[in-house]
């Protein structure tokens, strides 16, 4: 196997490769870039015009999706698995992950489209580093663009599998997109209704890609993730690397439950407070009512959506960040 294929390996000994451009024998070129960021490319002949970039470890202690891309790239460079589309393969936050924890100083998953512009750190720097990593990749023109941010949750969810996919004015969702997902595993998606600091919401924004943050389960540390079931989007993502994707018009959206963004709950100060069990899964549903959560100046989240459900609660932000989402079932109507 080519030595560039232990991309993750390379990242855990903070160590960079001796070569930084290797060949497979089927002609397929791989780059390193940069720490924990490595570019597959097809031989130009079999290259199908698909610009694919692949991200976990945003938040380092989320392995199992690390090890998904590490399976990938092992394949690549041993030539199982024959690539013709180019690729970007990225581990976010390298730091994080050697220590096996979610971020070091700041959440850098909450530092895109402009954030980290306005604070200073390490990560600060990496967030800005992604974006020009991903910008530089999705600068060929006429090329399609598809971005999967891979995560797992800090939490238990009653829906286990599920993406979230950014918004942009003027941009429609799309169906063939959630087909996609659905063939993936992902048993629900959030439709968002609004700007983003994520990376998906990056990528989706400014690079024009199709993107999304895919939540595959609960984290656990690396060699422990046998209850997380990847094998579905495992195999959908060697079928789009190989350009062996079954046709997305005979796939429908059966099963796929859709949700839109009803309210986020933000925390503006030390004496927020969220009336939640600590333990509460995501998609846990809440009765209309119910005092989900309260701040100064008498700020008060009172649940008056049917059908409402949280997702990603969170006291412990930063002031002036999302503490939670509140969601509601939507529609396929507004689908492209």
């Amino acid at each position: 196997m080519l030595a560039l294929g232990k991309l993750l390996e390379l990242t855990l000994a903070g160590r960079e490769p001796a070569e930084k451009t290797q060949l497979t024998v089927e002609g397929v070129r791989m780059r390193w870039l940069s720490e924990g960021a490595l570019e597959v490319r097809p031989p130009e002949a079999r290259d199908n015009g698909l610009d694919l970039l692949l991200s976990a470890g945003i938040h380092g202690n989320e392995t199992a999706p690390i090890e998904l891309l590490d399976r990938l790239l092992h394949d690549i460079a041993r030539g199982d698995l024959k690539p013709r589309a180019r690729i970007l393969f990225l581990f976010g936050n390298p730091e994080a992950i050697r220590k096996g924890e979610r971020f070091v100083e700041q959440d850098v998953n909450r530092l895109f489209n402009g954030r980290h512009e306005q604070t200073s750190g390490s990560e600060a720097i990496r967030a800005c580093e992604l974006e020009r990593l991903a910008a530089s990749f999705f600068n060929l023109p006429d090329r399609q663009r598809l971005h999967y941010d891979l995560h797992t949750a800090i939490r238990g969810s009653k829906i286990e599998q599920f993406a979230l996919y950014p918004w942009k004015e003027g941009r429609q969702h799309s169906r063939r997109e959630l087909a996609r997902l659905r063939a993936a595993g992902m048993e629900a998606v959030l439709l968002q209704n609004k700007p983003s600091i994520v990376f998906s919401a990056y990528t989706y924004d400014k690079l024009g890609a199709e993107a999304f943050t895919l939540e595959l389960g609960k984290a656990r540390p690396f060699g422990q993730n046998e209850g997380v079931d990847v094998s579905r989007l495992e195999t959908r993502l060697k079928q789009i690397i190989e350009g062996t994707e079954p046709d997305m018009a005979e796939q429908g959206l059966d099963g796929l439950q859709l949700f839109s963004v009803a309210r986020e709950i933000i925390k503006h100060s030390d004496a927020f407070r969220l009336n939640l069990p600590q333990d509460i899964e995501n998609f846990s549903e809440l009765d209309v009512g119910y005092l989900l959560a309260e701040d100064l100046a008498n700020t008060r989240w009172v649940i008056e959506e049917e059908g409402a459900r949280i997702i990603f609660p969170n006291p412990k932000v930063k002031n002036g960040l999302r503490a939670g989402i509140l969601i509601v079932p939507s529609t396929d109507e507004h689908l492209s």
